[in-house]
């Protein structure tokens, strides 16, 4: 049992000034420490975050409004997939936030209901008339919803960001970590000597010998201390998740109201994928692929072709591509078989990694942050705590992991040999979690849903649904209840919201609009 008062972050960038914020948040009575060396640069790509990052915000006491300017920010309120399914599927979306289901009297099957009587139904319906902010997203608009026209939408907990990642991190640092107490050192960190307790003291390249009761691990992919010092192994998944590398670009605004979107927007190219996301000042995309099947140069050329082709969300034929620089990245997806090892702790990159479709770079470090704080509550850790964080991490990690897998599975797609691979793979659903999601997606899918989990929009998303003349006779069966009544139902009264939403949606300021009024005027950012 080892008593922890005072802890050292190694390692600064996002993922360590957001664990240096929720350290002195937690524990403002703990001498906490963030050492970062002076010499390394950050990606710089920008950076998409889940729903679930509205929550973290709000448990720091932090406004939306507070770092929007500083980070360039602007909304996020869905992640749309295009051409996941197949080539010119129209794409679905992933809204975040509550499901509607006030329209209904058993649920979301009625609309399978509906699909299955009128095939012609768009997969995009589904989201249309369960997602009430869906009207917003689809004409790109934002509205607080500050009358409640919008059911089972709030805008301060179901809205994420789009943000450059290296301002959000300096943000934390500058305007809420430091100011509440947390030391800063700026220096290399030249030698790690370690004990049978783990780590003993970071020697600092002044020949400073510095200790802590704990040491936090947030130097990236290298994993300085939790694998390159304690040894702990690395789990590669990519053979589940073979994409490996990213070409990533910042590109110019030709018109920032249509640009500026309210979604993430990934669409699937011939080995991997590309992201938009519209930062206020610029857009930051990027082709995530996999080397084992092309090459980084094939890839290039793919990447900068699909830029100039129509059917791209940013396509604009006066686009200025003359200054724009190419950035090649390496990733890997995967995770470390322990998490906490003697007395070190890994958040971020140097805990795992999945490629980062779903947004999930800065979700696993506010979810595995709330798991150590747990942990630590109590002023002093056991094995037990060290094992529980591990199992823990490793089953949001597997859980998140899984529910990436899927989006390529359900596809339809055969027209590269990366798709090929990608749509024959069995997922290992239970390996770490013992939760069957194949079997949770049929059920979800058929009956009542009431989660925030966006399995079940994936899953239609990709018409994986099993609804048909057989649910209806078991449905009939089950609740002697005439289906095509209930259905005529359903859509009378969906239709109906559906209606109200669009006209409020219509009336609504468009995104561009309400991010120059609200946060990025001139004005404002001179107040910054």
């Amino acid at each position: 049992m080892s008593e922890i008062n005072s802890i050292a972050i190694v390692g600064g960038g996002s993922s360590g000034w957001m664990t240096a914020a929720s350290l002195i948040h937690a524990f403002p009575n703990r001498t906490i420490t963030l050492i970062e060396s002076p010499n390394i640069s950050t990606v710089g790509v920008g950076e998409s975050t889940q729903g679930a990052v509205t929550q973290w915000v709000k448990s720091l006491g932090i406004d939306h409004k507070d770092f929007m300017a500083y980070t360039d920010a602007s909304y996020k309120m869905s992640i749309k997939f295009t051409d996941f399914h197949k080539k010119g599927d129209g794409g679905f979306h992933y809204p975040f936030g509550k499901v509607y289901l006030g329209d209904t009297q058993y649920g979301a099957r009625e609309w399978y209901m509906k699909k299955a009587k009128y095939p012609e139904t768009p997969v995009q319906d589904y989201c249309n008339s369960f997602f009430s902010q869906m009207a917003l997203v689809n004409n790109n608009k934002i509205n607080t919803n500050k009358y409640g026209v919008f059911e089972e939408f709030s805008f301060y907990d179901a809205s994420a960001f789009h943000f450059d990642a290296t301002k959000f991190g300096l943000w934390l640092k500058d305007r809420y970590a430091m100011p509440r107490g947390v030391k800063h050192i700026t220096k290399e960190v030249s030698e790690i000597k370690t004990d049978e307790n783990g780590i003993s003291c970071l020697v600092l390249d002044d020949g400073t010998e510095f200790n802590a009761d704990l040491y936090i691990d947030c130097t990236g992919f290298k994993s300085m201390l939790l694998e390159e010092t304690l040894g702990i192994e690395f789990d590669d998944e990519s053979d589940k998740l073979p994409c490996n590398r990213a070409w990533a670009a910042q590109i110019p605004y030709v018109d920032k109201h249509k640009e500026i979107e309210n979604f993430t927007n990934c669409t699937a190219l011939g080995y991997g994928w590309v992201w938009n996301i519209p930062l206020y000042s610029r857009i930051g995309t990027g082709y995530v692929y996999s080397d084992k099947f092309t090459t980084p140069e094939e890839a290039l050329e793919e990447f900068k072709q699909h830029l100039k082709e129509k059917k791209d969300p940013i396509y604009a034929p006066d686009r200025d591509f003359s200054n724009v620089q190419f950035k090649d990245i390496k990733i890997k997806t995967g995770i470390h078989k322990k998490l906490w090892e003697k007395n070190v702790v890994a958040l971020g990159l140097s805990a795992g990694f999945i490629e980062p479709l779903e947004s999930n770079g800065l979700y696993t470090v506010h979810e595995f942050l709330r798991v150590l704080i747990k942990a630590l509550d109590k002023g002093f850790s056991t094995q037990f705590d060290k094992d529980s964080y591990t199992h823990e991490c490793r089953t949001i990690f597997y859980g998140f992991m899984h529910f990436v897998q899927m989006h390529y599975t359900l596809s339809r797609r055969d027209d590269t040999d990366f798709w090929k691979y990608m749509t024959s793979q069995n997922i290992n659903l239970e390996k770490e979690t013992g939760y069957n999601q194949v079997s949770s997606t049929r059920r979800s899918v058929e009956t009542t849903y009431e989660t925030t989990s966006g399995i079940h929009c994936i899953a239609t998303g990709h018409n994986n649904f099993t609804y048909g003349n057989y649910g209806k006779e078991l449905f009939q069966s089950q609740t002697g209840q005439d289906v095509d009544l209930i259905t005529e139902g359903f859509i009378f009264k969906s239709n109906k919201s559906k209606k109200k939403w669009e006209e409020e949606a219509e009336a609504s300021k468009n995104h561009y609009d309400y991010l120059r009024e609200n946060f990025h005027s001139e004005a404002l950012n001179e107040e910054v």
